[in-house]
């Protein structure tokens, strides 16, 4: 149990950051201490990210004073947080994919003679990294080639070479599959054992519970409390961020499902070319696609869409066949994809809220060629009230946004071009409880009004809480079907793993 005695590693008195319309942090106060896991929750747009990028030097504050080990210090950049002995995990990758693994761990500080990389020991070097965080990566692989959890696992490494005093986590484990992240939070216990301070950001609250000794709320920018060990609960922990009681997270009506809308039969991805998959997707359900990191969960809906072409089988949308390969004809016949990584693949994030949500109905809607001005306003009118988008106004950079406003602009954006057939990508991955209500509420809408939802998720009370039926995936194969009488973890976790066939 960490010294509460203990003089602490680093400190934030009455921090302040200000962006163009939001007050991000308004006298924001920390104490981290050698041996402590502090974690630090709130609502996206609580400050959490933009207190933890000045701790690591990614930006400066525009008020208040930073101290370590009781002095005051100014953390210019990176490179200084470091010498600091202070250490990041982005919650979005900071890596150069056109490199591979060993590069990126060791990029700026490679083992070098004369200005010449010596690659045999820069190799050697990463492999006992991994080695010793029990990560299994291969150090020449190029991270371009890796999934988003494999990627994830590097820029943990990263940081973990830095051999910090204080590690800062932003939402580590958010692609990490349950093996990986059971990995890391030994690693973390690890370096709690060592004196080493971890400032720890999840909203996956039951890992703030298993981890912290400590928890720091966050909302609107203030702080909002602070709960020691024998005080954190989920419960404690919600009303810490959110002022209040959330109850019926999942607001999941069962719905009678309408005519078949999309449908595959034989369909195989380019990574799992050996297994063919059949599926019926009805109007108005809610259907989840289960199984663990890797399965081909992803692959399937950028197959259906046609972001990634299948090598074969067929694929129809209300009963029009849809060549592979073509997400414009996919789009015309009514199916909508909302991809996992809303800032690289969703949003174009230095463009306003007006713009983006007008982006994929713009075809539709132009004048010989030239944009509408009028449809632009009358579309981000209608979507930020019909999602409740908390923006200054449309013309706000979306990168000024909250995670979960970013993502409701991603669904604006689709919404847009009316869909039949919305086909949802972990939707309310690095979200909090609050702004996944808010999603789940729009997906049962949607239902409701009589679209089709096919929505991949990690997170198995998501599974069981919103879904009428799940398919669930192994190896790239379709495992099993489960009803939603027969839905359960166990069921589901059996599946996943390759343990028992249960089709409906």
């Amino acid at each position: 149990m960490t010294d509460v005695s203990a003089p602490p590693f680093l400190e934030a008195r009455r921090i302040g950051k200000r962006f163009p319309g939001v007050v991000a942090l308004d006298g924001v106060d920390l104490v981290a201490r050698p041996g402590e896991v502090l974690a630090v929750i709130g609502e996206n747009g609580a400050g959490k990210s933009t207190l933890m990028k000045i701790l690591g030097g990614v930006q400066q504050p525009d008020a208040g004073q930073v101290l370590v080990d009781g002095a005051p210090v100014t953390i210019g950049s990176v490179r200084q947080a470091e010498r600091l002995g202070i250490g990041l995990i982005h919650q979005e990758l900071n890596l150069a994919d056109n490199l591979d693994v060993a590069s990126n761990l060791f990029l700026g500080r490679e083992p070098n003679r004369f200005g010449i990389v010596n690659r045999r020991r820069l190799y050697r070097d990463a492999a006992a990294l991994l080695e010793r965080a029990g990560f299994d990566l291969d150090p020449r692989q190029p991270v371009r080639s890796m999934p988003i959890g494999q990627q994830q696992l590097v820029e943990i490494a990263k940081a973990l070479s830095l051999d910090a005093r204080v590690l800062i986590m932003d939402e580590p484990s958010s692609s990490l599959s349950a093996r990986e992240s059971e990995r890391l939070f030994d690693v973390i216990r690890d370096l709690r054992a060592r004196g080493v301070a971890i400032l720890y950001i999840s909203h996956r609250l039951a890992e703030v519970e298993a981890l912290a000794d400590r928890v720091l709320g966050l909302r609107d920018g203030r702080n909002a409390g602070e709960l020691s060990r024998g005080q954190i609960s989920r419960a404690a922990m919600v009303r810490l961020m959110v002022g209040r009681d959330l109850s019926q997270q999942f607001p999941h009506t069962a719905h009678r499902a309408g005519e078949v809308v999309l449908r595959a039969r034989g369909l195989r991805t380019r990574r799992f070319p050996q297994h063919a998959i059949d599926l019926e997707l009805r109007a108005g359900e809610v259907v989840a696609v289960a199984g663990l990191v890797g399965s081909g969960r992803s692959e399937l809906l950028h197959g259906l869409f046609g972001v990634d072409p299948p090598i074969s089988g067929e694929i129809e949308a209300l009963g029009r066949p849809l060549a592979p390969g073509r997400p414009l004809e996919s789009i015309r016949a009514g199916v909508a994809l909302v991809p996992e990584d809303r800032k690289q693949q969703g949003l174009v994030i230095e463009m306003n809220v007006r713009e983006n949500l007008s982006l994929a109905s713009l075809a539709q809607h132009h004048t010989a060629g030239l944009r509408s001005g009028a449809y632009e306003r009358r579309v981000s009118g209608d979507m930020i009230g019909r999602l409740g988008i908390r923006t200054p106004g449309d013309r706000q950079v979306v990168r000024y946004l909250s995670g979960g406003n970013q993502q409701k602009v991603v669904f604006g954006k689709w919404l847009a071009t009316r869909p039949k057939v919305l086909l949802l990508d972990e939707p309310t991955r690095g979200i909090d409880v609050g702004a996944k209500r808010e999603i789940y509420t729009i997906m049962s809408r949607l239902a409701a009004e009589g679209t089709a939802i096919l929505f991949v998720s990690s997170e198995l009370e998501e599974v069981l809480g919103m879904s009428d039926r799940a398919l669930v995936m192994h190896d790239g194969a379709l495992a099993g079907e489960l009803s939603r009488a027969q839905l359960s973890e166990e069921a589901i976790m059996r599946l996943a793993t390759g343990q028992a066939e249960v089709f409906a």
